[in-house]
């Protein structure tokens, strides 16, 4: 089996959930932070969709600098509502998923670099990027999000079973 065939099942149901908690997001709570130091609900929001674009950048590089100009395509700073936010989402999502399904095992093995001001941070194998910065870094501020909303009493979609405000 091909490591993209035992990645993309799990990629799309991690999207899956993951657009099921955007599009809760409630538009008139966007600028809500639980703390002065946290991002705002709209902020954490939008950085859930645009991370995806890690993939791409993985997949289509060998390394990255976090003080150079981004990938072509700068993210979407500002919330402009959870359509907009859905839309890119979807965008992000598509374009990540079909660089991953063209990917073959040697691909996924290139080792990938991340740098600051030029020194290398991290050297690991692109599949190891996809799984990181990707997937479990997405699952990480979801996990963040479904707390925000929470706070904010939002019914929460089912993430991994049943839910509080969702009994399935």
């Amino acid at each position: 089996m091909a490591i993209k065939d035992s990645m993309l099942p799990e990629f799309d149901q991690e999207m899956r959930v993951t657009r099921s908690l955007l599009a809760v997001v409630p538009e008139a709570q966007a600028e809500w932070k639980p703390h002065e130091r946290s991002m705002s609900l709209g902020q954490l929001a939008l950085h859930l969709a645009n991370l995806l674009q890690w993939a791409v950048l993985a997949l289509e590089s060998t390394s990255y600098d976090m003080d150079v100009s981004g990938p072509e395509g700068a993210p979407q700073r500002e919330f402009e509502g959870t359509e907009k936010l859905l839309a890119l989402f979807d965008e992000n999502v598509q374009k990540a998923r079909a660089q991953i399904d063209k990917a073959t095992d040697a691909d996924l093995m290139v080792p990938w670099t991340l740098k600051a001001r030029g020194e290398d941070v991290l050297t690991m194998p692109r599949v190891a990027v996809l799984r990181s910065f990707v997937m479990n870094h997405g699952i990480h501020h979801r996990g963040q999000l479904s707390v925000y909303l929470r706070l904010n009493e939002v019914p929460l979609p089912s993430i991994y079973g049943p839910t509080a405000d969702n009994p399935m």
